[in-house]
C-alpha cells in the first residue's frame, strides 16, 4: 500500500468534503502559502470563505482556484485587507457577516518576516514597528472584531498563526519576527481563557520551517538550507498544505476540547537535541505529494 493510499484510508470518508459544511470562515494572508492552502481546503470541506489579503490580485487568484476546483464560484470571495489597519479589519468582519450572514471561523494568518530583521543591535525601529503592526496588531484587530462575530454566531474557532520560533531561540536572528510570534502565543492563551465559557476557542498554529516563500526567499544557498534542516528530525521543510490540514482540525468540531494550545506542526524541531546525520531531499516533501488535495 502506498503512503498516499494509506493517508486517504485514515480519513472517515463519510466526512470527506463536509467537515466545515454550513460554516463561514475568514482567512487573512490568503494570497499564497498557508493562507491560500487553508482557504482552498476550507472551501473543499464545505465552508463559505472570505479570502482576505493586502495583495488583492493574489486573493482573487485564490478565489478563482476555488471556483475551478469546485466547479462553481459561490464558495469563496476575495477582499483587499491590510490587517495593520483597524478599520479595514473591522470592515472585513462586517463584510463576512453581511455576505454570508455569520462568521464561524477566523484564521488570523497574515504576517511578514522582513529581510532587514536581525538582532537587537542591528534591527532598525521602523522594521520592528512594521513587523509588530502586521504580526501582532493584525492578530489583535482580528480578535477584537472576530470574537464578537463568533459570539453572534453562537461560538466558533479562531486560529492565530504564531511560529515555532516563539518557543525556541535561534542563532540566525530575526528578533522582531520572533518577538511578534511570542506575542501571538501569549495573546492567544489569554483570550482562550477569557472566552472559554462562550463556546469560542482560540489556538495558535506554530509551523516549523516551511517550503514557502516567506522563508525560502532568504535561503538562497544549500548551505543556508542545511543550516536549518540539520535541526529538523524529519529532515525536510514542511509544506503549506500540511499546515492547512492542521488548521482544518482546529477549525472543526474534531478539536472541540482544544483551546489555548500552542499547536506545534514543526517536524519535531522543538523536541530535538541531536538529530540523525542522514538528511532527505530538502524539497522532497512527503512521499507522493499531497494525498488530500482533492478531499
Amino acid at each position: 500500500m502506498t503512503i498516499a493510499h494509506s493517508a486517504i484510508s485514515a480519513i472517515d470518508m463519510s466526512m470527506a468534503g463536509s467537515r466545515l459544511a454550513g460554516r463561514v470562515a475568514c482567512v487573512t494572508g490568503a494570497a499564497g502559502g498557508i493562507g491560500r492552502e487553508t482557504a482552498l481546503l476550507f472551501a473543499r470541506q464545505g465552508a463559505k470563505v472570505v479570502a482576505a489579503d493586502k495583495d488583492i490580485a493574489g486573493a482573487e487568484e485564490t478565489a478563482k482556484m476555488a471556483a475551478d476546483q469546485l466547479g462553481h464560484a459561490d464558495s469563496m470571495v476575495s477582499m483587499q485587507v491590510d490587517v495593520a489597519s483597524e478599520r479595514q479589519v473591522e470592515s472585513m468582519v462586517a463584510y463576512t457577516e453581511s455576505r454570508f450572514c455569520k462568521m464561524d471561523v477566523l484564521f488570523n494568518n497574515a504576517g511578514i518576516m522582513h529581510g532587514d530583521d536581525g538582532d537587537a543591535e542591528h534591527t532598525e525601529e521602523n522594521i520592528w514597528d512594521l513587523t509588530m503592526d502586521i504580526n501582532v496588531k493584525g492578530v489583535f484587530f482580528g480578535c477584537k472584531y472576530g470574537v464578537p462575530a463568533l459570539r453572534r454566531a453562537g461560538g466558533g474557532s479562531i486560529i492565530n498563526t504564531a511560529s515555532f520560533v516563539g518557543c525556541i531561540g535561534a542563532a540566525t536572528p530575526q528578533l522582531a519576527y520572533t518577538a511578534s510570534k511570542g506575542a501571538v502565543l501569549a495573546m492567544t492563551k489569554e483570550l482562550a481563557v477569557v472566552h472559554a465559557r462562550e463556546n469560542i476557542r482560540l489556538n495558535a498554529l506554530c509551523p516549523g520551517p516551511l517550503n514557502t516563500e516567506l522563508l525560502q526567499v532568504f535561503l538562497d544557498s544549500d548551505e543556508k538550507k542545511q543550516r536549518r534542516l540539520v535541526h529538523v528530525p524529519m529532515g525536510r521543510f514542511g509544506e503549506a498544505y500540511e499546515m492547512a490540514n492542521s488548521v482544518l482540525f482546529l477549525a472543526s468540531d474534531e478539536s472541540s476540547f482544544v483551546t489555548g494550545s500552542t499547536f506545534l506542526v514543526d517536524g519535531g524541531i522543538t523536541a530535538a537535541y541531536v538529530t540523525a546525520e542522514d538528511q532527505v531531499d530538502p524539497f522532497g516533501g512527503p512521499p507522493n505529494g499531497n494525498p488530500l488535495a482533492a478531499v
